[in-house]
């Protein structure tokens, strides 16, 4: 897929086509989306049916969409590396790299009217409009001041949908759409992809506490270094009062940033992340129960767990 995606993002510019391709280049990420793509369309006629040419591209857009997404996150973040790599802005400068993630999105935007599916394109096009609503509630800490744990962990879940599982969710269900499936399968792909999607972020903001940093690709602790609230600060502040004061400077004070880790290690917040995760990967697999049993149904069982154990 990795060569199929760079043929794809030619341009008239070779500077902006070899920053849109740079991750393709190297070898390209984990591919957990488009997977999920294949194996819900697959899985939806119990692997009787082929894999159709309209669903082989929407996994190509999967693909585009996210990592237009970091591209644009790395900017935001100021990260220097991505994927055990340089970040694209730290080798093209933050503006080609917002450049870059705008094509990757115009080139997703124009395959995806290929498909000629009109629902399709309302639901991956509102995938887009997540991401954006996504980063926006990050760059909002005041809610993790001023609400209850319970409203704030709303608060924070719905942020990781609009972030990270909205793609997944929305691009499961799409890939059933396109196999003409019964309205019970479509609705089974897209609380997978839902559910399994709130799992991974969960899992993500554990490891940004737990995680190795050669296995990872990033350095630990760059959320919180960024000032970025997640599930084990949420619930570390219900244990500790001196949370929301921290998260209220967005953790700059002096000594922040060592007390917040300190207080993070020495709470329930990451067992409870850890099982809130668990709790979803159980809820994904549950989702499966209409589908009929193929290989393929069993490979996404398996994801589900791939996606909990995952140190990376």
């Amino acid at each position: 897929m990795s060569k199929e995606m760079i043929q794809l993002l030619t341009s008239s510019h070779a500077g902006l086509s070899q920053c849109a391709g740079y991750f393709f280049e190297n070898g390209g990420g984990k591919f957990i989306r488009p997977t999920m793509v294949v194996l819900c369309s697959k899985a939806v006629s119990g692997g009787e049916s082929p894999l159709l040419p309209t669903q082989r591209r929407l996994a190509e857009i999967t693909e585009m969409i996210h990592t237009a997404s970091l591209f644009h996150d790395d900017v935001l973040d100021s990260s220097p590396t991505r994927r055990s790599l340089p970040s694209v802005n730290s080798l093209y400068g933050n503006k080609l790299a917002i450049l870059a993630g705008d094509f990757l999105l115009a080139k997703a935007s124009v395959s995806l009217s290929r498909l000629r599916n009109l629902e399709v394109v309302e639901l991956m096009s509102t995938v887009i409009e997540h991401l954006v609503q996504g980063e926006v509630m990050q760059l909002n800490n005041d809610v993790y001041v001023n609400k209850g744990v319970d409203e704030v962990m709303e608060y924070y879940l719905r942020k990781n949908f609009y972030k990270t599982a909205s793609l997944m969710a929305n691009s499961c269900m799409s890939s059933s759409i396109l196999s003409n499936s019964e309205p019970e399968l479509i609705e089974a792909t897209y609380l997978y992809g839902k559910h399994l999607g709130t799992a991974f972020q969960l899992i993500d903001d554990v490891l940004d506490y737990e995680g190795e940093e050669g296995k990872m690709g990033k350095p630990r602790y760059a959320d919180l270094r960024g000032g970025v609230v997640t599930g084990p600060l949420v619930w570390a502040g219900e244990e500790f009062e001196e949370v929301r004061e921290m998260v209220g400077r967005g953790l700059r004070g002096e000594g922040d940033l060592e007390k917040a880790i300190e207080i993070v290690h020495n709470s329930s917040g990451l067992p409870r992340t850890l099982q809130l995760a668990k709790k979803h990967a159980e809820l994904a697999v549950q989702a499966l129960e209409p589908l009929q049993d193929s290989v393929y149904k069993e490979a996404m069982g398996n994801l589900a767990v791939r996606v909990i154990e995952r140190d990376s």
